[in-house]
């Protein structure tokens, strides 16, 4: 079977990569580009914790094919953190103890900071719905909604 070449852009860097016809995304991302960060839960696009950004929409990265990558943009929660200064997800998750075992929490902070460049000013409603793609089995999603609603509100005083 022949690889595929694919070119893209993952966390604003060109990258490129070679990958079988039926590899996923994840498989991509996570075996082939040491980006361990996505993790896998389901395998079927049910549980959010394979969630990336392609193109600045919410993908379960275990549904798309690692050649789909072509020519995309894709965001993982590698790239969220600058250098080494975590992103105000980040620090209010820790801040707030709005994770536990860790699988989930890279899908949910990545679909977490898709809905903040959307709205900066969601509802909890919408942050519940935003993040209904993302199950959690530790938390009770009590504290992830409110370390996001938090910080929402701590990046538009910033602003």
């Amino acid at each position: 079977m022949s690889q595929l070449h694919v070119t893209t852009k993952i966390n604003g860097d060109e990258t490129e990569f070679l990958c079988e016809a039926e590899d996923t995304l994840l498989d991509v991302l996570r075996d082939r580009l040491g980006l361990t960060g996505t993790k896998e839960g389901c395998g079927t696009g049910d549980c959010g914790a394979c969630s990336v950004a392609v193109d600045g929409r919410l993908v379960c990265s275990c549904l798309m094919l690692g050649a789909e990558a072509e020519g995309r943009d894709i965001a993982t929660i590698e790239g969220m953190a600058t250098g080494d200064q975590l992103h105000p997800l980040q620090q209010k998750f820790i801040e707030m103890a709005a994770l536990q075992c860790g699988i989930c929490t890279p899908g949910i902070l990545v679909a977490a900071q898709s809905l903040l460049e959307r709205n900066p000013d969601p509802s909890e409603e919408e942050v519940r719905y935003w993040l209904a793609g993302n199950l959690c089995r530790c938390t009770g999603y009590d504290k992830i909604i409110r370390a996001v609603m938090e910080t929402a509100a701590d990046m538009r005083r910033a602003s």
